[in-house]
């Protein structure tokens, strides 16, 4: 029979760490944990599996399934942890938390229950053994506080406050408790009670007693939790595919909140914000879980250096924050040292920084979650930097540890100093994810998204976030929280975006609408920005500078070039993007639009006259005025990138998108060139076509308009003979656009040849270019062997191969793909991520059967595909040289393709 539950506990378990397939990455590590002696409570996992099913089958044929081996499950855990699931006698009773785990981290993303088990009997019998019957019932007001709105679906209206929540706010006020944990056992026997009739009037029916009743339906709830709006948008962010399905850990509670004695926390092994090799994170006296990532107590830190820092952060004296704010290094030196010993022994199990969950049960340490922790793009390079150089990991093992897609928060524009020296500092918080921000305040997720699909740049202000507010938190430049603390729900997430954040900001007060500093109220549309590296908060817009790239990353990229196959060029249009790309290690241009250049200052009304003419000698007098610019454009570029290849797309749009289509513009058209309005107007509608991106374009504009390839082929050539004279070693290479038949292609050859030859005679000098095509049409993919025996390289302009594969037009496709994502039509947007199955099988087609004609073939990509992770690792295994991409993408691009080389 198929095995479903795997148990854990006592220093013993079914599972190991390699299982994070089956048991997902938390259940795994329970397992490895155990193996390993880290004290971990008993309990067990439920397979991802069974997840799979229950989407398939349903609750009840799933319960039937598992019945028998949760039960067993269950009778394991109660002789590891010697208490009684359920118990009305004598036993400790044992309760449990029930949590997801996915094979990689979702943070707050699923759902979780914790105290199951309780009921008017056993928060009786917890009060009695545990001598606290404070912490019995308000162990008890939380489980249905958390299973009412997880398993029962009692949550607050839109523009509602949480109805639990009320109740504890209410009684707060009423008694002056400032805290929950002042709450006493008698008031909190009462609040039970109006919880039990919140779930009945919200739900419809009673809170479940029976602690079988309660368990299956946490599990259950778990289960649906893997389909959540929340969850399926963080899947779709983080390219987690859907079928991966999550695992349900089932595991016996113990205790934070049972005193003075007790407490919660989370740690780290490293700074997850800059990397630094410093053990450091939060923990809350008396307190849940729960407590820590919610935000709503001010954590305190774990070590006396991390408590140092964070007081000189806030203005607080040392005798007050010891008194106070002290760390667990002083208020529980025994259990620090534990902790300590043991978040050194995970890192060094595991290789890698440890992100751990821990409670302390009067006076007793258990570790409750370890996983391999989120970091921000630069602790990610620091950390694999450190450890490389440490003996912890090998250079393959770094290099591979580099998710490419963060290395771009490395290349975000960073504050300049001389804004920043002038801006007013409106707070200061705790420094929760490194970035710069600036963005006008919205105050609900729903805002930020709409605000920014408008085109705006916001910054998400909230009390303390939630998973509810993910999709906002992706729209936002940034985050802003009034509480929490480094490890709460707005700092983890957005570490994870790489998004700036700043958490439990000094002095603000945050509503539904507004924000108060001090006298001042900031509403929506009103501009902040944030520092997420010193928890800086400032009034209006600060100037940003792009940033200065450290040693650590130079070491990332020189890793990269020692294990790379396939190398990387830039997409450029001028000669300073095509500067920045070589800094960022581009070895050539794979795309420059000649088209863009025609578009700058007067060379529009050049093109125009050109469009104009009436006929050859026309279109060759407006054309002659074009070349010189042409000339000084393609001398820079080349110069840029000199010794490396450039590919020159000719002219590729229609003529229309040169031409004005609004009387007013026509008016100054004709005007400016001196023609009647109604020419102008008449060419305009004549240039019109039902499906421009399929028409008159490309190698159809230089086959029918053979003087613009001359021009273009002389300017390319000329400049190339320039540089040549001058010492230089220019590679130009001339690719024809959108060629569907092999005549097509040998037409402009014969154009470009001709010229080519005429030019290195005149300037009495040879230079080397190759002339190739651009592969985007599918009838030249497949048609790939007779274009090469004119071509001699391909590049791939996987933009429009997707679009006419496809049969998607980019410009209108945002209308259904977004529906398409969502029902699971389509799992990734094809034109941000290269479609492997169909469009990818027409490139490897190409490839190969351009290859069997002409073996040195040079292949490339040039599509937007380029510089995306995954597409890179596809071109590798079908063999191309090289991948391109804009400027700014080239890491990213040199560490992916590096990383398919070695795996």
């Amino acid at each position: 029979m198929t095995k479903h539950v795997y148990t854990f506990g006592a220093g013993k378990a079914e599972g190991k760490a390699d299982m994070k397939n089956l048991l997902g990455g938390k259940g795994a590590n329970l397992a490895e944990m155990n193996l390993i002696g880290v004290p971990v409570p008993a309990g067990f996992t439920i397979t991802t599996d069974v997840c799979t099913a229950y989407n398939k089958l349903g609750k009840d044929a799933v319960i039937d399934m598992l019945k028998a081996e949760v039960e067993k499950a269950i009778a394991d855990t109660e002789v590891a942890m010697n208490a009684k699931f359920g118990s009305k006698g004598e036993a400790f009773p044992l309760m449990l938390s029930v949590r997801s785990g996915a094979r990689v981290s979702m943070p707050g993303m699923m759902n979780t229950v914790l105290n199951l088990g309780m009921n008017d009997d056993a928060v009786k019998i917890l009060a009695e053994k545990s001598g606290n019957e404070q912490f019995a019932y308000d162990s008890y007001r939380r489980f249905i506080q958390m299973y009412g709105d997880v398993v029962m679906g009692v949550e607050a209206e839109e523009g509602e406050h949480d109805p639990f929540e009320e109740v504890l706010d209410r009684v707060k006020d009423e008694k002056g408790y400032k805290t929950d944990a002042e709450i006493p056992a008698e008031d909190y026997k009462v609040i039970v009670e109006e919880f039990k009739a919140i779930v009945k009037e919200k739900a419809g029916i009673e809170f479940p007693t029976n602690p079988w009743d309660q368990l299956w339906g946490a599990v259950c709830a778990v289960f649906d939790s893997w389909n959540t709006p929340r969850a399926i948008l963080y899947r779709q962010k983080e390219q987690i595919p859907e079928e991966w399905g999550t695992a349900v850990n089932v595991q016996a509670m113990v205790y934070g909140n049972m005193g003075d004695t007790s407490g919660t926390g989370v740690c780290f092994s490293r700074d997850a914000a800059t990397g630094e090799n410093l053990f450091n994170g939060e923990y809350l006296i008396n307190a849940q879980g729960e407590d820590v990532v919610a935000g709503v107590r001010t954590p305190q830190e774990i070590t006396l250096i991390g408590s140092r820092r964070w007081a000189e952060r806030n203005g607080t004296s040392e005798e007050k924050r010891k008194a106070t704010f002290p760390s667990l290094e002083e208020a529980m030196p025994e259990v620090y040292a534990q902790l300590n010993d043991i978040q050194q022994k995970l890192e060094n199990h595991y290789k890698d920084m440890q992100d751990m969950e821990f409670t302390i049960q009067d006076g007793k340490l258990w570790m409750l979650q370890t996983r391999n922790g989120k970091r921000t793009g630069a602790a990610m390079v620091k950390m694999a930097v450190d450890m490389l150089e440490e003996g912890m990991i090998d250079e393959k093992t770094a290099l591979l540890r580099q998710e490419p897609n963060k290395l771009d928060e490395l290349l975000h524009p960073v504050f300049d100093k001389e804004a920043i020296a002038n801006a007013t500092v409106l707070s200061k918080g705790l420094p929760a994810s490194p970035g710069a921000a600036t963005g006008m305040c919205a105050f609900s997720a729903k805002r930020a998204e709409e605000l920014a699909a408008e085109g705006k740049k916001v910054i998400l202000v909230r009390r303390e976030t939630s998973p509810e507010d993910l999709a906002g938190m992706y729209a936002a430049e940034g985050i802003l929280t009034e509480r929490g603390g480094m490890t709460s729900h707005a700092a983890v997430v957005a570490r994870g975006m790489g998004k700036c954040c700043v958490s439990s900001a000094a002095g603000i007060t945050v509503t539904m609408t507004s924000m108060k500093i001090g006298n001042k109220e900031y509403k929506e549309g009103d501009f902040i920005s944030l520092n997420g590296s010193t928890g800086e908060v400032y009034d209006g817009e600060v100037a940003t500078i792009t940033p200065s790239l450290d040693g650590d990353f130079g070491k990332v990229m020189q890793w990269a070039e020692n294990n790379t196959r396939m190398y990387v060029r830039t997409n450029a249009d001028s000669p300073a993007d095509a500067e920045i790309a070589r800094e960022f290690g581009a070895k050539g241009i794979g795309l420059c639009r000649t088209e863009h250049m025609f578009f700058e200052g007067d060379r529009i009304w050049k093109m125009r006259e050109m469009i104009l003419a009436e006929n050859v000698e026309g279109r060759k007098a407006a054309l002659a005025k074009l070349l010189p610019i042409q000339r000084e454009d393609f001398y820079g570029i080349l110069k840029a990138m000199d010794g490396f290849g450039v590919t020159i797309r000719l002219l590729d749009p229609p003529l229309h998108e040169f031409t004005p289509n609004d009387l007013e513009s026509q008016k100054e058209m004709a005007e400016k060139l001196g023609v009647p309005v109604e020419v102008v107007k008449e060419k305009v509608e004549s240039l019109h076509e039902f499906n421009p991106m399929l028409g008159h374009r490309g190698c159809r504009l230089g086959n029918t308009y053979p003087e613009i390839t001359e021009m273009q082929a002389r300017a390319i050539i000329e400049a190339a003979c320039d540089l040549k004279k001058e010492g230089f070693d220019p590679k130009p290479e001339i690719m024809v656009p959108l060629i569907g038949t092999v005549k097509e292609l040998k037409l402009q050859e014969e154009i470009i040849r001709s010229v080519a030859k005429e030019v290195m005679t005149e300037k009495g000098v040879e230079v080397d270019y190759m002339l190739g095509t651009m592969i985007e049409i599918p009838r030249a993919a497949l048609t790939a062997n007779e274009v090469a025996e004119v071509a001699e390289f391909f590049s791939f302009g996987t933009n429009d191969l997707t679009q006419m594969t496809f049969g998607y037009s980019r410009d209108d496709a945002a209308k259904f793909l977004p529906v398409y994502l969502e029902k699971g039509i389509l799992k990734q947007d094809p034109f941000e991520a290269l479609d492997q199955t169909g469009v990818g099988q027409l490139v490897e087609i190409a490839a190969e059967r351009g290859r069997s004609v002409r073996s040195n073939l040079k292949l490339g990509i040039c599509g937007e595909h380029g510089g995306e992770p995954s597409s890179v690792e596809f071109c590798h295994r079908a063999g191309l040289d090289y991948v391109s991409c804009s400027p700014f993408r080239v890491p990213i691009a040199r560490v992916a393709a590096a990383q398919a080389n070695l795996k």
